[in-house]
């Protein structure tokens, strides 16, 4: 059993449900938590939008989780597996490495919801990295 992808499986079941958490709470949240204006507005209109995207990402961090749990052994052999964690730790990590050039190329794009979101993807991507090691 390997403890760190069972970490790297919760961190991702943790993300899905922050999401789902943002979408029962509303503009408020979506505010807080960084959506973009765009669509902070859309939220505050009553548009469905926000919602539907908001839960596929959180539907994508849940897939994560359970190919995590897969890799961990704590449920069955997922399909792909190998390739998916690559994958999935090689998005984790470049989405965390992503506001580096961002920063140097388009400096005022950089807020600080790019830099914290960045951290925490690129930890997760290192959880992810240290567990298929």
């Amino acid at each position: 059993m390997n403890i760190w992808l069972i970490i790297a499986g919760l961190l991702s079941l943790l993300a899905a449900i922050l999401h789902l958490v943002i979408i029962y709470f509303g503009t408020p949240w979506y505010k807080f938590f960084g959506a973009g204006k765009k669509i902070v507005q859309m939220s505050k209109e009553g548009s469905v939008y926000p919602a539907i995207l908001t839960f596929a990402i959180a539907s994508v961090f849940f897939i994560w989780a359970l190919y995590a749990f897969s890799g961990a052994g704590l449920i069955a052999t997922l399909p792909g597996l190998q390739i998916a964690l690559l994958l999935i730790t090689s998005i984790y990590v470049l989405r965390g490495l992503a506001v580096i050039p961002l920063y140097i190329l388009i400096p005022r794009k950089v807020d600080q919801f790019m830099i914290w979101s960045s951290v925490i993807s690129l930890m997760f991507g290192l959880v992810h990295l240290i567990a298929i090691i």
